[in-house]
């Protein structure tokens, strides 16, 4: 249409051009909108995806981790654990102190059987100074003073005349006897013993009792 046509200024052309117009800015507008809230719900979808994926994966790692949906049994779970390590550790505490202590123990009676072991010697001497009568003055207190020290060790000499054979303490050199039962007749040389264990066997010769 000329816009110099007396019909160019038509007042319902005008008003339907102007409705045309507004019908176009609605229809671009809604289209807009629709697309803003389009982009908004998938802006959320994918939020509540995340979110889901997080919740998963927390789950997976308390699961692998031994945790509980519950905080209160979680702890008393961990409670019970530490305490059954803190036990386990005080009794292998206890059991090395008293392995120390048996260890302590029988090294020091080792070598106290050791000391008297070759004190042993030195009193077959002085006994057979002793039966010659040759135990007197500076030796015979030399002897005391070393039976004393004997005596501090717990030593006990063993093997007279008259006592019952036994063979974890005599060793028999020689068999007299005429029956079955049988006793100490000769010693030979004296047995020695600490509560512990046996220094030395007596030498003997079995003999019949009395």
């Amino acid at each position: 249409m000329n816009p110099g046509d007396p019909g160019s200024t038509d007042e319902e052309a005008i008003a339907q051009d102007f409705a045309n117009i507004d019908a176009d800015e609605a229809a671009e507008a809604l289209i807009d909108e629709a697309s803003e809230e389009g982009s908004a719900a998938a802006q959320a979808a994918e939020a509540e995806q995340s979110a889901s994926d997080e919740a998963r994966e927390a789950e997976e790692v308390a699961m692998e981790n031994g945790a509980t949906a519950d905080p209160q049994e979680a702890l008393s779970k961990e409670l019970a654990e530490r305490t059954e390590d803190l036990q386990r550790v005080t009794a292998e505490y206890t059991n090395y102190r008293r392995r120390v202590e048996r260890d302590r123990v029988s090294v020091i009676a080792g070598a106290k059987a050791d000391i008297a072991s070759q004190l042993l010697p030195i009193l077959d001497d002085l006994d057979l100074a002793e039966s010659h009568g040759d135990l007197n003055g500076p030796l015979k207190a030399m002897a005391d003073k070393l039976q004393g020290v004997i005596n501090s060790l717990k030593v006990e000499a063993f093997g007279a005349e008259g006592d019952e054979f036994d063979p974890e303490l005599h060793e028999a050199v020689q068999d007299t006897s005429t029956g079955d039962e049988k006793v100490v007749g000769t010693v030979l040389r004296k047995g020695y013993r600490m509560p512990e264990r046996v220094l030395r066997h007596a030498m003997i010769i079995l003999a019949d009792p009395q």
